[in-house]
């Protein structure tokens, strides 16, 4: 009873904190969009250039969306429907409102100049595999060591295992930077394209 409290706790400081770095994130992007699940906020890259797969070059000052999960939704689904129910209809939700970046980025004048959208997670196995996103690894420094530390506390919030799922996969769980550049996102979500695989 007493580990449920503190987790319950933990979980309603964390959100507290979410929406606080999203009041915060308003003065980050020029621009945030809400798909369903997901939001976008539209940012210019700062850093090395990215080459996708398919040669798509983003250089620094070119605008990119950043894609970023309601983690507020997903954990009222997992309070409710338990950790695996939660994931598959996570995985439905996110495959929506892929599709809905994806008009919107063929159809909404904001995302005209966007060249890719980016993400960065733990959870890069299932992501990858279900919606098609080329995955690169996070240069080692202090932002890859800071993303680390985040995304741990947060899977540790959010998941009924907690720590002991980021102990006993503590090499597996390193951040992922998740890619689908203009033309690979159309080519997989545009009307009349096969999702699967």
């Amino acid at each position: 009873m007493g580990f449920k409290i503190r987790k319950t706790t933990v979980q309603s400081v964390w959100m507290m904190w979410e929406k606080a770095f999203a009041l915060l994130s308003h003065f980050r992007g020029a621009h945030k969009s809400h798909f369903g699940i997901c939001t976008v906020m539209l940012k210019k890259h700062r850093g090395q250039p990215i080459i996708c797969q398919d040669a798509t070059v983003i250089n620094q000052g070119e605008w990119v969306g950043e894609l970023h999960l309601d983690n507020g939704s997903i954990l009222k689904l997992i309070q409710s429907e338990g950790s695996d129910r939660a994931a598959l209809q996570t995985a439905r939700m996110l495959r929506k409102s892929m599709q809905q970046i994806n008009e919107a980025f063929e159809s909404q004048s904001e995302f005209r100049q966007v060249k890719a959208l980016l993400g960065i997670t733990l959870l890069h196995r299932g992501l990858t595999h279900g919606l098609g996103f080329e995955q690169q690894n996070i240069k080692s420094g202090f932002f890859e060591r800071i993303t680390t530390i985040y995304l741990r506390l947060l899977l540790s919030a959010m998941h009924p295992e907690g720590r002991q799922r980021i102990s006993r996969r503590t090499e597996q769980l390193v951040p992922m930077l998740l890619i689908h550049s203009r033309a690979s996102l159309k080519n997989r979500f545009s009307p009349g394209q096969n999702y699967s695989g």
